[in-house]
This record gives structure tokens, C-alpha cells and sequence, in this order.
């Protein structure tokens, strides 16, 4: 049988493997990306990813070096103020806001918000238009069998190729890790998010904010207007029952949950679309490669949606892959260096995020008290919450 060659196989077709493939393809390599999905690039369409992705402000310029943040700055809607606000009281009422304004560290956004499958409408558009760069949606990864000099994987249509080097960004389930026998550390919390836009009274004001109570955060992120009338996009994140609970609501009981939860922020909430839903975990590969492969975004990571770090993790994998791929993509000396680099900063950044996602969760009151008060000392610092802010960019 043939054997197609490539400098560059991604496996994945989600929206950090297709920025993956628009970022090697603008750096002039011979890219192919397979995906066992076509992506769905409708807001309405079945099957559609409701969710939204904050692209933080050093993100920037991986889009901008894979030819995509020209096509995705006019639908973005900026991100000023990240704003925290305990609802943990009697009353479940906000008793405690603290905003982190950009301004204090950055005469830039925090970074610009984005829906989800809009993403994956105009990277595919950009790949499109790279000649080097082939798609290949409906067909998946396989097998893959790894030698020093090259890999070799079996699609799923029987197909095969030779890559100097895979990019396994298929998930946390990732079909490539599990080729190369790559075990996972795995945290569950029996949580669910629900993912869904809401129109609501007063403008967002391009705040992002999450309200803290119990169960979980619930966050509010700026969108575009909607209709006429401001939107925001939310991720709820609760219990697994009480996830269960609020998806079988008649609607005005769920309207009625859902502003109660939101403590009143953004005035009434009106639920813009269907909701979808995603498992909560916090995951870590116990390696990041292997011979002429590298695991970036969810094969290598997984974190609850706090502080937007998901899908910036993933671009932070994709920029130092990137700069160590010169010459030789795939050697054994510059997957060494990525492994180096990422790896203890990605679990960093997981065992920080676990310990705030089980500090939201929080049923018992007086723990709750000591929540907001742990938030009060911290912010009242300024040092300390330009620090807090910085490094949740992931700068210094």
C-alpha cells in the first residue's frame, strides 16, 4: 500500500489540533491533520460546541504567526476586567466583588473571547487556503508505529503516512498517547459543566466574571451583542446530580435557577441556546513524548475551566514546540527540550487550578466564610494581585 509522506501528521482536528496544523503549515511545513469528525461550524447545527474560548493576551501571537487572528479579531470581544465574586453567604447574594483590571499590569486586554464553534469555522477557512497544509476530516488515527527517524500511523480509512513528527491533540483520551503506551495521573471531582449563551439587561461592560458559591464557579464571559440585547457566554459547573437536577427543569424553572445562581450580576439572564455538557477533570500525562511525537492541549493536560487556562496551556505547547522544531521537526533533542519545558509547568498550573476548583466547591458555610476572606486579604495586597495577575496570564 502507499505511503504518503508528511514533515508534520496532527491528529486531532478540535480547535487546538487545527490551530496546531494552521501554525506548523504558516511556519512552511508539509502538514496533514486528521480528525475522525468533520467540524461542526454552525452555531445551530447538531452536535455544535457551545462553549467559548478566552484567548489570553500572550496567546496573541501564536494566532497571529498561524495567519488566524486577522480572521478572528473582528468577531472577539475583549476581555478588560476578570472579576471574582463570593456568593457563599445566608443569603447566597454577592457579598464580596473583586475586580483585576488589565490596566494594573498591561496597556492590553486580559484577552479576547471567542465562540467555539466559530473558531473552528475560520480555522478550517485558513487551512483551506494553505496549499501545504491538508485536511482530512471523517478519517481518524489508527495506529501508529514509532521508529528514531520517522513514525508511521494507520488512518482509520486504512490509509498510512510518514511523518518526522505526530502531534497528538486528539483529547484526553487521546487515540496516540495510548499507541505509545503513555499512562495519565487523572483527578475526578463528580462534577459537570453546562456550556450555553444567555442574553441579559445591562451590558458586560467586557467583564468576565465568576461567581463563587458551592459546587463549583459560574462563569459569565463577554460575547458580542446578541439580537440587539448584551450576551455573555456561561459555564456552570456544579455536582453531577445537581447538573442532572437543572437539565431536566421545565424551561422558566430553569430561567428562574439560573438567575438565582447568577446572584443578579448582569440583571435577568434569558437563555440564548441549547445547553451542552462536559465532565470536569483535572488530568496529566506522565510523559509528553516520545519518539517522533509530542502531546500537546488535552492528550497531554486536562483542567477544569478556571481562569481560561485550558486552551492557552495548549497554545503555550504549541509555541514551545514550534521554537524547538527548527531544523529536524520531531528529533530526539528538541522533543527532549519540550518535555523539559511544558510538562512541570503544565502540572503546575493543574495542581494551582484543582486547588481553586476545590475551593469553589465548598458546601460547609464557615469554610465558605473563609473563602472570601482568604480573596478579600489577597486582593487587598497590590504586589500580590499584580502577581496573581501575571501569572494567571502566565507571564512575569
Amino acid at each position: 500500500m502507499q505511503i504518503d509522506d508528511t514533515e508534520i501528521l496532527v491528529s486531532g482536528g478540535g480547535i487546538a489540533g487545527l490551530i496546531a496544523a494552521a501554525a506548523f503549515g504558516s511556519a512552511g511545513h508539509s502538514v496533514i491533520c486528521v480528525d475522525p469528525a468533520p467540524p461542526v461550524t454552525e452555531e445551530a447545527a447538531q452536535g455544535s460546541d457551545l462553549r467559548s474560548t478566552a484567548f489570553l493576551h500572550p496567546s496573541i501571537a501564536v494566532l497571529q504567526a498561524a495567519g488566524l487572528w486577522e480572521r478572528l479579531a473582528p468577531h472577539a470581544t475583549a476581555l478588560q476586567t476578570m472579576r471574582i465574586i463570593d456568593a457563599g453567604g445566608k443569603l447566597s447574594q454577592a457579598r464580596l466583588t473583586r475586580d483585576f483590571d488589565a490596566s494594573e499590569i498591561s496597556d492590553q486586554p486580559f484577552g479576547w473571547n471567542l465562540p467555539n464553534w466559530l473558531l473552528k469555522r475560520e480555522i478550517s477557512a485558513r487551512l483551506a487556503g494553505l496549499q501545504n497544509v491538508r485536511f482530512l476530516p471523517g478519517t481518524g488515527t489508527a495506529g501508529l508505529v514509532v521508529r528514531d527517524s520517522e513514525a508511521l500511523a494507520t488512518l482509520t480509512d486504512g490509509s498510512r503516512i510518514r511523518a518526522r513528527l505526530v502531534i497528538g491533540a486528539d483529547g484526553r483520551n487521546s487515540p496516540v498517547r495510548q499507541a505509545l503506551g503513555i499512562g495519565t495521573r487523572t483527578l475526578r471531582y463528580g462534577q459537570k459543566a453546562l456550556a450555553f449563551a444567555v442574553t441579559h439587561e445591562r451590558p458586560h461592560e467586557n467583564v468576565s466574571t465568576e461567581v463563587h458559591r458551592s459546587g463549583g464557579p459560574f462563569t459569565l464571559v463577554p460575547l458580542p451583542d446578541r439580537d440587539g440585547k448584551p450576551s455573555s457566554a456561561v459555564v456552570w459547573m456544579e455536582r453531577g446530580p445537581e447538573t442532572a437536577r437543572l437539565r431536566a427543569l421545565p424551561p422558566a424553572e430553569f430561567e428562574a435557577e439560573l438567575n438565582r445562581r447568577s446572584a443578579g450580576v448582569l440583571g435577568h439572564l434569558t437563555q440564548a441556546t441549547r445547553l451542552t455538557e462536559w465532565p470536569i477533570i483535572s488530568q496529566i500525562a506522565d510523559r509528553f513524548t516520545g519518539p517522533r511525537t509530542a502531546l500537546i492541549a488535552e492528550a497531554a493536560h486536562v483542567v477544569p475551566p478556571i481562569g481560561a487556562q485550558g486552551l492557552n496551556m495548549s497554545l503555550a505547547d504549541l509555541a514551545s514546540l514550534i521554537a524547538l522544531s527548527t531544523g529536524d521537526p520531531g528529533s530526539a533533542r528538541s522533543l527532549a527540550a519540550y518535555e523539559r519545558r511544558r510538562r512541570p509547568e503544565a502540572l503546575a498550573r493543574l495542581i494551582g487550578i484543582d486547588a481553586l476548583n476545590r475551593a469553589s466547591m465548598i458546601s460547609a458555610r464557615p469554610l465558605r466564610d473563609l473563602r472570601a476572606a482568604a480573596l478579600g486579604g489577597l486582593y487587598a495586597v497590590a504586589p500580590v494581585r499584580r502577581i496573581m495577575m501575571r501569572a494567571g496570564l502566565g507571564v512575569t
